[in-house]
């Protein structure tokens, strides 16, 4: 190596160890805590460059060991590799791209309850920065929504607050994936419902005959799910199609899902386990063979078309008030001629009824719990095993009660007799 070309080496180093002292200085200088003319404290703290400029955060403080504390804080992050410059980014810049991601991969039934539930998580905390948002902040939506949610008017259910719960754990799960945060506020948050559980039981035999022999628009599908345990969901976009009476069976291979009031058919079942073929029971194939099949629906509105949630809503009002008029105790009552209308008397017996009134028939019929798992199509057989547990406990209940009876109609013979 020549003379020049040591020199020039020599002059490149000194020039820049110059500039690294200076940035050094510069940064030490900006890290110094400073006291600002509204009287609180301040420092700057250097998170490095993007392109070619430097980034500071600034944190604030009453106090210079508030300040520093604050400062270590952020420091902290920075070793554990978290974009401080990011941290300003609010829960609904995330929500959105949470949103994006779930677009792709899931239903658009699926989707647009994850877009609802989103713009009500929105409401409380869409605005805050993702990296302030505690768990006491998701904690009181929970709180609030169960009290009395503001949209519905009435408590919350309980598996809807856990799904509210599951959105924000996984927006905040993407930002920790992205580096912003580095814990998940959701995680910890408690459920609890206020909202009274409703009442879910089979129909009395008394009550299984309301059904079978009072006519009305409504009975078919009444009968489709009392017999073959569909839901509201899986009747209302079923064809004749989808009905083999040499068979004995019924389909299951779609599904419907709200938007507004109305309800849009999507290719499936509610769940993967709800596309199922059900074998049903003769009563409901000769009822059905009865019924017109001059549509291409089994159960559709008054127009020949699928039902909305208003058309089936109305459908279903009428058929429990004819019920009542049939079989409620309506001695002394108002004349169902009175405009204010005719008190119910009987239980209000709702689809889901029916469909539990199903899974108590294959209970009692001895059907086993595996293959009553495929007839309901639930996802999980604990859902099955659940309502079968709680069936056995009542049938012991009941024979426990009838061996009370007897003992107690023959008492007089089963005296026990001191030795």
């Amino acid at each position: 190596m020549d003379n020049a070309s040591e020199q020039r080496n020599y002059t490149t180093f000194w020039v820049g160890l110059a500039s690294l002292t200076l940035e050094v200085v510069f940064i030490m200088a900006k890290s110094r805590v400073k006291k600002r003319p509204d009287g609180r404290y301040a420092m700057q703290i250097y998170l490095g460059t993007v392109d070619g400029k430097r980034k500071y955060k600034t944190v604030y403080g009453g106090t210079p060991k508030e300040v520093q504390k604050k400062a270590d804080e952020v420091r902290i992050l920075m070793g554990k590799g978290i974009d401080i410059s990011a941290q300003r980014d609010t829960f609904k810049e995330w929500g959105n791209h949470w949103l994006k991601i779930k677009k792709a991969i899931v239903s658009s039934a699926h989707y647009k309850t994850c877009e609802q539930k989103l713009r009500i998580i929105n409401c409380y905390i869409g605005d805050m920065p993702i990296s302030q948002i505690k768990t006491a902040n998701v904690q009181n939506i929970i709180f609030d929504l169960s009290s009395l949610n503001r949209w519905t008017g009435k408590p919350t259910a309980k598996r809807t607050l856990v799904e509210y719960r599951s959105v924000c754990r996984q927006v905040f799960q993407l930002a920790i994936e992205n580096r912003i945060i580095d814990y998940n506020p959701a995680s910890s948050v408690k459920i609890v419902s206020n909202q009274l559980k409703k009442e879910r039981r089979a129909l009395s035999v008394e009550e299984q005959g309301w059904i079978i022999n009072t006519p009305h628009r409504a009975q078919k599908a009444a009968m489709i799910m009392m017999f073959a345990g569909l839901r509201r969901g899986e009747v209302i976009p079923l064809t004749w199609n989808d009905i083999d009476f040499e068979a004995g069976t019924i389909r299951v291979n779609k599904s419907v899902f709200k938007e507004g009031t109305r309800f849009n058919i999507k290719s499936g079942a509610k769940t993967e386990s709800g596309n199922r073929v059900v074998n049903i029971p003769q009563i409901l194939i000769d009822f059905l063979k009865l019924q017109p099949k001059d549509t291409i629906l089994v159960c559709p509105d008054t127009k020949d078309v699928m039902m909305t949630e208003t058309s089936w809503r109305r459908m279903w009002d009428s058929y429990i008030k004819d019920l009542n008029i049939k079989y409620g105790d309506l001695n002394g009552k108002r004349s169902k001629y009175d405009p204010k209308g005719v008190p119910i008397t009987i239980p209000r017996i709702t689809p889901h009824w029916l469909r539990h009134t199903f899974c108590t028939l294959l209970y009692l019929s001895g059907t086993d719990v595996l293959t009553a798992k495929e007839q309901m199509g639930h996802s999980d057989i604990k859902t099955t095993l659940g309502i079968y547990t709680h069936l056995d406990k009542e049938h012991k209940r009941n024979a426990v009660s009838k061996l009370n009876e007897y003992i107690e109609t023959h008492a007089s013979h089963m005296q026990v007799k001191n030795s």
